[in-house]
């Protein structure tokens, strides 16, 4: 019976990480902001987003309950700042802002958008830290630790199978992308903080 809920369990967060994390909503971002960099380049750049977003997830499923309860910061207040972020992100994408460097990553774009707040958002953050309260077993932990890496997986490989879109839209393809890949980004955004500060008030 233990193995059953131990399975279900590992499934139950697997499915809503996976949701909440929303590989093909982020995809039409990750797309807009590729600019001319080489297809390794692109790879490197959607698997380093993976990893960001796996990192933070890890980081929260750990230690999320100290670092909030640490610097006082509430789950609303959270949601409000990665709301505003995502906000910022969007108008570079509506105002066409050059996301290409030269080859480089600037700002690093696989860290802030894509890993975070994008991918490993505030939903993503709470989610994790609620399932991380319910392990209660060496087996759950084990469960729970496929669950985050099996959703990942399928991040990363679905952004890198994604670069093959760019083959057919090419750049003007490209162009229109980012703006509308903006505007959902900024209807995103403005839901994260609308909740965020909707939260605030009720609490």
């Amino acid at each position: 019976m233990s193995d059953i809920s131990t399975i279900t369990f590992g499934l139950q967060a697997f499915v809503t990480l996976l949701v909440i994390l929303d590989p093909p909503g982020a995809t039409p971002v990750f797309l807009s902001v590729l600019g001319d960099r080489t297809r390794r380049q692109r790879t490197l750049l959607a698997w380093q987003a993976a990893g960001t977003s796996l990192f933070v997830i890890t980081l929260f499923a750990l230690f999320g309950q100290f670092i909030v309860d640490y610097l006082e910061i509430s789950m609303p207040a959270l949601r409000g700042a990665g709301g505003l972020l995502l906000l910022l992100v969007s108008l570079d994408l509506l105002k066409g802002s050059d996301f290409n460097g030269g080859g480089k990553i600037p700002k690093n774009l696989a860290l802030v958008p894509l890993g975070t707040p994008l991918l490993a958002g505030p939903g993503a953050i709470v989610t994790i830290m609620l399932f991380s309260q319910e392990v209660s077993s060496t087996s759950m932990t084990f469960a729970l630790s496929l669950a985050v890496l099996g959703a990942h997986l399928i991040i990363g490989i679905t952004l890198m199978f994604s670069l093959g879109i760019v083959k057919i839209i090419k750049e003007s393809g490209v162009a229109l992308l980012a703006k509308i890949a903006g505007l959902l980004t900024a209807a995103i955004a403005f839901e994260m903080l609308m909740t965020g500060i909707k939260d605030l008030f009720a609490s």
